[in-house]
């Protein structure tokens, strides 16, 4: 028998239209991934087979104001092992360990991912020891951190040994071959050369891995790891981060399928951040600081550009060094800055009554108010009665018959008493407030307190719900009762009165070209005016102040005269009453250019803190630092007018 077919079979017809449909539909779906998805499954392998890495850049210095390094970084050295390199390595021990396991027939072997991890960690504690050894060390290693470097972190260097010494870095780097996993990795940390001096001021660094990049860097969408870098926490530091952090640099690597670097394809180099030149002056802040340390109490100290603003000064104790931040703080010096109260900067955070240096204060809203004159005196019996209760002097005793420049050189409380009831609450904090008092001061740190305090009738009737009565009105007139001030405050007050103006807005950051400060003038006549500054110069001379300045031949600073006020105000606590010490002054009296003011905190009740004893020395020794420096900013004394015979006339 013969089979025949036909040239066409009806049966498959039926599937011809089905078959047409299918080769249709997977010709457009390979042009579909071809053509139309080849870049997303471009962009798909990148992104699993490419990392990147960025490296912060190194942050600015910090200059005083004359160029000296007050902040920069310094070379931080870490023996370091590039897992990458050791993937051989890790496996042959990892075979050696499996064999071992085998031939010993244990049922209990760990498997195979943890014998990986055993693996690991003797290898890498291997070369730990090459450390050890070369180093004279006892370093041990941790295997939770080995562990999670190497799971979170893997392409980025796993340190053994960080902050090595000179010595140690040179001695190792001599003994490493060139092609070594192990390495010495350099990167840098905050130097303060100073340690504690302006520490509150100059601000510390913690560590930050948010390492920010332009978006120019390409790489976003890659799995990226940041070395770590630092962020500023206080003071300069904190204030002008975005200055000094620097521009991030960064790497993108191509990797292996187990995450290991294979070549680098794209790079950028970090850039250090911008530096920035202070307004201290870091004679005058050394010399502030070494006074203020014999003292083993907490104080600070201001000193300011009479005409500029600009701090030249800014004291805070006790402090901490700086070079404890670096590259991290511990538990134990953060406990120990904890115990010491350490952490507040005192001349903006600090609230004090200001005492009798507040009487410059009262005697200008006297005048202003038309209650005081030049002229003006009192008899001080040594008490002052308001209403049924007796106000002191300062001292106990009784002035007699005194008149404003000794009052104030004295610093006679009944005088102020008498006077300030006759010129009024009210008069008194509007002047206050007039000379900033009760305001911040806008100074370019963090932080600064707003709980500054100018007292008035309202305000005890808001804050109280209590009337305000004489004894309220007396307690203002020398500084005390509810009147708070900051260091920084009076600092800035004193450099308004030497310019004979108002206000004075203080800066952190130096300008040659910043021009002299002009505000509301202070609108006395030329007679008040001197009358203050006489008393201010007396109390340098013959008054409160004068140990400091005049009576010991040692601390006399030749042809430079000062005008000062002392002043201690108390605060009453359930163990009994703490001191604070005030001294307030500028410099020269013909020419202004220095304003101060210091701050010393009794630290036990019942101590004996005067503005005089404690404080004015700080303010003669930044004072005297000031003047051998600057021996043409002081004015040369004035030729004598010699009469017919030869003799100086008086």
């Amino acid at each position: 028998m013969v089979e025949t077919h036909k040239g066409r079979d009806t049966r498959l017809q039926f599937f011809y239209l089905p078959l047409a449909i299918g080769f249709i539909y997977l010709a457009a779906g390979l042009i579909y991934q071809q053509a139309l998805r080849s870049d997303l499954a471009h962009e798909q392998e990148k992104v699993q087979s490419q990392r990147r890495i960025l490296v912060p850049g190194p942050r600015g210095n910090i200059y005083d104001r004359e160029g000296r390094l007050l902040v920069g970084n310094r070379p931080r050295f870490s023996a370091v092992l590039y897992l990458e390199e050791l993937r051989t390595e890790i496996y042959r021990e990892y075979l050696t360990i499996r064999r071992a396991y085998r031939e010993a027939n244990d049922v209990e072997a760990p498997t195979a991912g943890q014998m990986q991890e055993i693996a690991r960690f003797t290898v890498v504690d291997r070369y730990l020891q090459i450390v050890n050894r070369a180093l004279g060390r006892t370093n041990e290693l941790n295997a939770r951190e080995l562990r999670n470097h190497f799971n979170a972190q893997r392409m980025l260097p796993y340190s053994l040994i960080e902050d090595l010494q000179p010595e140690e870095y040179s001695r190792l780097l001599e003994q490493l071959p060139v092609n070594s996993p192990l390495q010495v990795y350099t990167t840098n940390k905050r130097h303060y050369p100073y340690g504690q001096t302006a520490a509150h001021v100059l601000g510390y660094v913690s560590a930050n891995r948010d390492i920010q990049i332009d978006e120019e860097f390409p790489g976003a969408d890659l799995m990226t790891f940041n070395m770590v870098g630092a962020v500023g926490r206080s003071g300069l530091e904190s204030e002008y981060e975005e200055k000094l952090h620097g521009e991030a640099g960064g790497t993108i690597y191509r990797v292996d399928p187990l995450g290991y670097r294979v070549e680098s394809l794209e790079r950028r180099l970090p850039v250090q951040g911008d530096n920035i030149v202070t307004s201290l002056d870091i004679d005058l802040q050394l010399a502030a600081e070494k006074r203020l340390l014999e003292y083993e109490m907490a104080a600070s100290a201001v000193a300011v550009d009479v005409n500029t603003g600009e701090v030249l000064v800014m004291a805070s104790l006790p402090a901490y060094d700086l070079n404890d931040f670096a590259p991290s703080l511990s538990q134990a010096v953060a406990d120990d800055i904890n115990a010491r109260g350490a952490w507040l900067n005192r001349p903006i955070q600090g609230l004090y009554p200001p005492g009798s240096s507040f009487k410059i204060l009262v005697s200008l809203a006297g005048m202003r108010a038309g209650t005081l004159v030049p002229d003006s005196e009192f008899n001080c019996g040594g008490y002052y009665r308001v209403g049924r209760r007796l106000f002191p002097c300062h001292d106990g005793h009784a002035h007699g018959e005194i008149g404003l420049r000794t009052a104030i050189s004295k610093s006679c409380n009944v005088f102020y008493y008498h006077y300030g009831l006759e010129t009024g609450a009210d008069a008194i904090a509007a002047e206050a407030r007039r000379f900033g008092f009760g305001d911040r001061t806008g100074i370019e740190l963090p932080h600064e307190s707003g709980g500054t305090l100018v007292p008035d009738p309202q305000w005890k009737r808001q804050r109280y719900n209590q009337s305000w009565v004489p004894g309220d009105t007396a307690n203002l007139s020398i500084g005390q009762g509810y009147m708070l001030v900051s260091p920084l405050q009076m600092a800035t007050f004193m450099a308004s009165v030497a310019r004979g103006q108002t206000r004075t807005a203080p800066h952190m950051l130096h300008d040659p070209e910043r021009p002299t400060q002009s505000t509301e003038p202070i609108g006395l006549s030329p007679a008040s005016y001197a009358a203050i500054l006489e008393g201010m110069e007396e109390c340098t001379i013959s008054g409160t102040s004068r140990t400091s300045f005049t009576t010991i031949k040692s601390m006399q600073i030749p042809g430079l005269r000062v005008a000062g006020k002392t002043g201690t105000a108390q605060k009453r606590t359930p163990e009994g009453t703490v001191n604070f010490a005030w001294f307030i002054c500028f410099a020269p009296i013909e020419r202004p250019q220095v304003a101060i003011a210091v701050m010393v905190e009794g630290d036990r009740p019942g101590e004996e803190t005067g503005g005089g004893t404690y404080s004015a020395p700080v303010a003669r020794d930044i004072l005297a630092k000031w003047a051998e420096k600057h021996p043409e900013l002081i004015p040369p004394p004035p030729t004598p007018v010699l009469d017919g015979s030869g003799v100086a006339a008086r």
